[in-house]
């Protein structure tokens, strides 16, 4: 999934797989087989191959290229596999999310609407848990009040195979001594956004996802976004040459 990809159009055939596995994640908890959407779609194999790797392309799912089954590893904003975010509904387990980050747009995903949903994670730092409480896109409630979100790989290092290292590296910390204590761990420097810079930075995202079921695909452009981290406040210079 490169960087800085030309702007292009979602396939037909793609805009229906796309909307047939955010349904399916949000009703199911987990992502679809071959066989599921095979049978949602008609498409055949060969087929939902390609449109898998052009919703790759398109930053929509992370797939496994080697793979013959059509592997999907995330579906933004859903992880395959345990995170470090649990989201609960309805009192009990429901999926986990992509990252600390996605977590917080979850809960804009028509689905969701009118749901709380509980998201249970740790400090990075120390492990210790942390738990938000979202609606509609809005925290309702957060443990402890001084949590923030730790991003320790540069937007210059996002997607240059997949986004699993990029998800890895969004999480939540304590505050911003644990968010120091993380960096001297993996001995590497990061920046820390609010949960209300978050908030902003998911919004755009939030707001198309599952709402326009033509939203073409986004190009990740890394200057552009630590423009757009700098302009909501948050301290960019670890990324700066």
């Amino acid at each position: 999934m490169p960087q800085n990809v030309p702007a292009f159009r979602f396939s037909d055939d793609a805009l229906r797989v796309r909307q047939f596995v955010y349904e399916y994640w949000c009703r199911e908890g987990r992502g679809p087989n071959l066989r599921a959407v095979h049978e949602a779609t008609g498409l055949g194999r060969v087929r939902l191959l390609e449109v898998y790797r052009e919703l790759d392309l398109g930053l929509i799912l992370t797939i496994e290229h080697a793979a013959q089954q059509g592997v999907i590893l995330k579906c933004q904003p859903f992880s395959s596999y345990p995170s470090q975010v649990a989201v609960h509904l309805d009192g009990r387990f429901h999926c986990w999310a992509g990252c600390a980050m996605e977590s917080i747009a979850i809960s804009l995903m028509p689905p969701f609407a009118g749901k709380e949903l509980r998201l249970e994670s740790y400090c990075a730092c120390c492990l210790a848990p942390v738990a938000l409480t979202v609606q509609d896109g809005a925290l309702v409630s957060r443990v402890p009040a001084s949590t923030l979100i730790h991003v320790s790989h540069s937007p210059r290092e996002w997607n240059t195979t997949n986004i699993v290292c990029m998800c890895d590296g969004m999480n939540f910390v304590h505050d911003a001594e644990h968010a120091l204590a993380y960096e001297k761990q993996i001995s590497r420097r990061g920046v820390v956004l609010t949960l209300e810079q978050a908030q902003r930075f998911v919004a755009g995202t939030g707001q198309n996802r599952m709402h326009r079921y033509d939203w073409e695909p986004v190009p990740l452009i890394p200057d552009r976004v630590i423009g757009g981290l700098k302009a909501l406040g948050v301290d960019v210079s670890p990324w700066e040459a």
